[in-house]
């Protein structure tokens, strides 16, 4: 899944023969389980670390060179990752592998940063300087310089406020969804509502057809017990009246 996260920074010597890495930092093994960058054709396999996958992208890529100083920038994407690299007229380079969702122009300023202090303290060693014999001398400088580039809106004016932005596009989209919910839930309380009051209105009615019903039968019960008193007293009454 691509992301905004710094993942490795790399200073190289690119020569006609080819290009040596005299200094690397491994910044995503502070979160990453290996220092692998997956199945991605660009950074190579499982079985090789950050620094080998930019070695060979930038052997096979080199960036150019713009006039004096640090420049030539390039910026390579995969399904996942960016590496974004530079150099000088003297073939000092330097290169970061972040996530692809890290701005490339805030890449491009950690690297002007960390070339700059990297000469001061190493410009004299980068030039013959075998294979990685730079990176314990440069790992303070390297670790401090990922973790002050890690968080892009911490260096970025532009980048605070689009991440304030995008925090507030959130909220928002957190609030309409809330207002949505409650919508949805205020119309299944009318449905109900309308629902008890049918069932209300039935029950009404029956009750009116029961109370109906009782009535008739209660009348119907007095006039058969008025038709049994009189029946009992004529039987009572007549055949003493016929006697006479």
């Amino acid at each position: 899944m691509a992301d905004n996260k710094l993942r490795c920074v790399v200073v190289l010597r690119i020569e006609s023969s080819g290009s040596t890495v005299i200094a690397k930092y491994d910044h995503a093994a502070q979160y990453e389980t290996h220092g692998g960058t997956g199945s991605s054709s660009l950074y190579g396999d499982r079985d090789k670390d950050f620094a080998d996958a930019i070695q060979d992208a930038v052997s096979k890529d080199p960036p150019g060179v713009g006039g004096s100083g640090f420049g030539g920038f390039k910026v390579v994407q995969s399904d996942i990752h960016q590496l974004v690299y530079g150099t000088n007229e003297s073939g000092i380079c330097v290169a970061v592998i972040t996530g692809l969702r890290y701005p490339s122009r805030i890449a491009i300023k950690m690297l002007q940063e960390l070339y700059t202090h990297f000469i001061d303290r190493f410009g004299g060693d980068a030039a013959m300087a075998p294979t990685n014999s730079l990176t314990k001398k440069s790992k303070e400088l390297l670790s401090g310089q990922c973790k002050k580039f890690e968080d892009p809106s911490n260096v970025d004016k532009a980048q605070r406020v689009l991440g304030q932005v995008d925090a507030v596009k959130g909220q928002m989209q957190d609030n309409i969804a809330g207002m949505l919910k409650n919508t949805e839930k205020a119309e299944t309380l009318a449905e109900k509502s309308d629902q008890l009051n049918e069932q209300a209105n039935v029950f009404k009615k029956k009750a009116v057809d029961l109370k109906k019903q009782m009535k008739w039968k209660n009348l119907k019960m007095t006039l058969i017990l008025v038709g049994v008193v009189v029946g009992l007293i004529l039987i009572i009454v007549l055949p003493m009246i016929l006697k006479k």
